[in-house]
């Protein structure tokens, strides 16, 4: 595995706690991609994104927590380190205070701290919106970064400004405003020529419950330590995502909050990370789920392998810390009978051993997401499906239901990203569940699609290709 490099420049968002980070990650990007509240502290990773400042001038913002003051080796040391190591890789720094509360001591602490960098600064006023915000923006100037650019992160207020101070800042060349002269229609506009296109990165999301080790199984594919670790469960917030090159092909991994049972969630920035986690997993492509090996297969973790189904991803199941596993045969065959048995809507879901802390067994989950992930793909030629078709129903014939027997006339493949295939039947809703059953069970061995849901509709009519 590879990192994914992009020669954009890196523009880290740097600050104290609540000064509207996040916010304002969200408003350059265009996305609501980081956790948005007024609890502080809610952001703890580094969370990248590119950024259009318009023009394709393109730039790599980062994220990042609140530097703040903190015993060494707790929960806010490490977030620090995380912001600290985002200052030293950035090209630039848009230090950010919040306008209405004015310079506190924290702020100027910190600004000391990113002046010993050495890296080029814009100084933001956030929250500068009304008359509220006008002393806080005057004591910036304290600061030592110059004249502070006025914005509301939320309103979108002096984001122009901002952007064009960025680009500045990296000399970057934003396009002039385009002047259309008297007369001119809009259709006699040059059209800009297409940019080939880039093979999109496979969106894989790590879900599993608190203290399963996503954050730390992220990091070792990463090579770095780029979420925060530790004992603590619940130390991811946001789902932060992270680009890969595996054999060529990029991938975007998703770290995302630990999932506990609704009834145990009672904090609002948990309410709030679990929230973002299922968003995670409705819009991810291949979703690993992550299962302590110590504690396997609890019913939180059936809980969410069904979730993944339903919704009609890619599943791939990883087992961790395995290398504290004893007698591994035992417990490998026990966790196969509990996969087999639990999800068997889903029959010969990928199981992979693996532990992230010793690095071992991470190419074989790789290899595990990249099948998987080209089995959700699939495409079956319709001639293909209607022979196979025709050897099923010949094999075991639909049932007769109130004396008259239910005969399939043709079927097709609707869609991949699941598998979808319509058959067409006159009394459709007459067929029972338990041959449809049979039918995706034979689909599924003629075809080789293990391990993916496969959704089987009927519709009434008859074949649309028939001569009438």
């Amino acid at each position: 595995m590879s990192q994914a490099t992009t020669a954009a420049p890196v523009v880290a968002i740097v600050g104290r706690p609540n000064v509207g980070k996040s916010t304002l990650f969200n408003r350059l990007t265009g996305s609501r991609a980081a956790l948005v509240s007024d609890i502080p502290g809610l952001t703890r990773d580094r969370r990248e994104e590119l950024a259009d400042l318009g023009g394709g001038a393109t730039v790599r913002l980062v994220d990042t927590a609140g530097l703040e003051e903190a015993p060494q080796g707790s929960i806010a040391d490490r977030m620090r380190k995380q912001s600290e190591k985002a200052i030293a890789d950035a090209d630039l720094i848009v230090f950010v205070v919040d306008a209405r509360a004015g310079i506190t001591p924290a702020d100027a602490a910190f600004a000391r701290v990113t002046r010993e960098s050495g890296k080029p600064v814009v100084l933001v006023a956030n929250k500068a919106e009304g008359h509220k915000g006008t002393d806080g923006f005057y004591d910036a100037f304290s600061l030592g970064f110059g004249d502070p650019l006025a914005i509301s992160a939320e309103h979108g207020e002096g984001i122009g400004d901002l952007t064009a101070e960025i680009a500045s800042a990296l000399d970057l060349k934003l396009p002039a405003p385009k002047r259309r002269k008297r007369g001119q229609d809009f259709d006699d506009e040059p059209v800009a020529e297409e940019k080939p296109a880039t093979l999109k990165p496979v969106r894989v999301a790590i879900v599993g419950r608190p203290n399963a080790g996503k954050s730390t199984l992220v990091n070792a594919l990463l090579g770095e330590d780029r979420m925060i670790t530790g004992p603590e469960p619940g130390l991811t917030r946001d789902s932060v995502p992270s680009d890969i090159i595996y054999k060529g092909r990029p991938i975007r991994l998703i770290d995302t909050a630990g999932l506990r049972r609704k009834v145990r969630i009672t904090e609002l920035a948990e309410k709030l990370s679990a929230s973002d986690a299922v968003r995670t997993i409705r819009f991810a492509e291949v979703v690993v789920l992550l299962i302590d090996a110590e504690h396997p297969f609890e019913k939180q973790d059936l809980t969410i392998g069904s979730m993944v189904i339903d919704e009609g991803r890619a599943l791939v199941v990883a087992v961790n810390k395995w290398d504290l596993v004893q007698d591994k045969p035992a417990a490998l065959k026990e966790l196969k009978e509990t996969i087999g048995n639990s999800l068997a809507q889903v029959p010969g879901v990928a199981l992979v051993t693996i532990s992230a802390r010793a690095e071992k067994g991470l190419d074989q989950l790789m290899s595990a997401i990249v099948k998987t992930y080209e089995l959700w793909n699939r495409r079956i030629s319709t001639p293909n499906l209607n022979r196979w078709l025709q050897e099923a129903t010949s094999r075991h014939a639909p049932p007769a239901v109130t004396g008259r027997r239910i005969k399939i006339r043709y079927m097709t493949q609707a869609s991949t990203r699941p598998p979808t295939f319509v058959a067409f039947c006159q009394r459709a809703e007459a067929m029972p569940k338990s041959y449809l059953k049979y039918l995706v069970n034979s689909l599924r061995e003629a075809f080789d699609l293990p391990g993916v849901p496969v959704r089987f509709n009927l519709r009434k009519g008859d074949n649309p290709f028939d001569r009438k």
